[in-house]
């Protein structure tokens, strides 16, 4: 059907049958390969999005098709009703890759962050000893952990809150970044843990201060307080470390994992812990027909092994410091501010001539490179890992001629 359809009309079907819960570029995309996606007209570009953060590796890498093909031919779903022959080797990789003794595995980032969420509260009540019900959680301002209920109930963000509440309780916000904050909310006994993104994405790609993590885990561990680290978006090499965390040698008691998981092709997220943390949770406390399931396990495992076997993180590293090198040497004054780590980057847009980020992103994208605005002043770029020197350099002067056009 859509091979018959153009994009004006692909798109117009999408407004009148889907809900209208997001904005897209005018854009329809019909495939994609490594750093590149390609609409229905046939016009290429190269994608700054990544599926934000899902496709890592690159649209559709061939092992990690190859892995969700043989698995999907073979047993696609059981259950957890039942063991299948593929979860158990998983879970002994991921636990072995990561350094934890357990992982409970789930599907999509939000479900892994209300499972953290759940995980935290079954062990205050069960190992520190908080009064049932009494638990309380540390979140930061301008935090984006999904928009489940529960996550909507601790954002700061009127368009993910606004009229879905009543909200749920048990949490405490407090700024990003700032550590004396951190430690007046822990000065309250039946504080169970910090949810924190180390690097906040969807807040425009703020990374906090040098030491703040360090500083934040042992602060936390001075209090008994579980540091729960949300890497769903900055985690599997983004930031040029295989974990955010590990630029400061920070281990979460908790860490929550998704998006590049899978490489994009299926919806595979965990979390990981040690026994004490884990263990809290016994049978039919928590659970999800398709979390473990033989396809998210095998592709989980080839995600992974492709991700150190073609060094991504090194890439990411090297290749985000050409990228903010060289956005700083735009000479626009619609851009105030360049900040990133690897290759996950932000520019400011300021305003000009009635020109916001929105139509500095049309611009890209008619230009053949795609990234998309967020909090209309702030343009996230995050390209696949697999990105070359070459690759990026020819996107780099793509963005450069697109911001400055809008002063020419």
């Amino acid at each position: 059907m859509s091979d018959r359809l153009n994009s004006a009309q692909l798109m117009e079907l999408e407004n009148k049958y889907g809900a209208h819960n997001y904005h897209p570029l005018p854009v329809v995309l019909s495939k994609g390969e490594g750093v590149y996606v390609w609409d229905v007209e046939g016009k290429k570009y190269f994608d700054f999005l990544s599926a934000y953060s899902a496709v890592n590796q690159g649209h559709c890498h061939p092992r990690i098709v190859g892995a969700l093909v043989d698995q999907a031919r073979t047993l696609e779903l059981t259950s957890r009703a039942f063991y299948n022959d593929c979860l158990g080797p998983y879970e002994k990789f991921i636990t072995g890759y990561f350094g934890y003794d357990k992982v409970l595995p789930m599907n999509t980032g939000a479900e892994g962050v209300e499972t953290a969420i759940k995980l935290c509260r079954k062990w205050a009540y069960k190992v520190k000893g908080v009064p049932e019900n009494e638990a309380r959680i540390v979140v930061c301002e301008n935090n984006f952990h999904g928009r489940t209920s529960s996550i909507i109930s601790f954002s700061t963000d009127p368009v993910a809150r606004r009229e879905y509440g009543p909200y749920m309780p048990g949490f405490i916000i407090i700024p990003y970044n700032d550590l004396d904050a951190l430690a007046k909310a822990l000065e309250d006994p039946n504080v169970a843990g910090f949810l924190v993104e180390p690097i906040q994405g969807e807040a425009g790609v703020y990374v906090p201060d040098e030491g703040y993590l360090k500083n934040a885990s042992e602060v936390c561990k001075s209090r008994n307080v579980l540091f729960i680290a949300d890497e769903v978006q900055t985690g599997i090499a983004r930031t040029g470390k295989m974990l955010a965390c590990d630029w400061e040698e920070v281990r979460p008691d908790i860490l929550i994992l998704g998006k590049a998981l899978s490489g994009g092709v299926y919806p595979v997220s965990a979390v990981l812990a040690d026994d004490p943390i884990m263990l809290t949770i016994q049978p039919g406390e928590h659970g999800s027909t398709f979390g473990g399931n033989p396809v998210a396990s095998k592709v989980g495992v080839v995600a992974l092994t492709v991700v150190k076997d073609e060094n991504l993180a090194d890439r990411a590293h090297e290749m985000g410091l050409i990228f903010r090198e060289e956005m700083k040497k735009i000479e626009s004054h619609m851009i105030e501010i360049v900040r990133g780590k690897g290759l996950l980057n932000a520019i400011v847009i300021k305003p000009m001539n009635g020109k916001t980020a929105w139509d500095v992103c049309l611009k890209m994208a008619e230009n053949g490179l795609l990234a998309k605005p967020t909090h209309d002043h702030i343009i996230r770029f995050a390209p696949p890992l697999v990105i070359t020197e070459g690759q990026l350099k020819e996107a780099i002067e793509i963005i450069k001629q697109s911001i400055l056009s809008f002063s020419a």
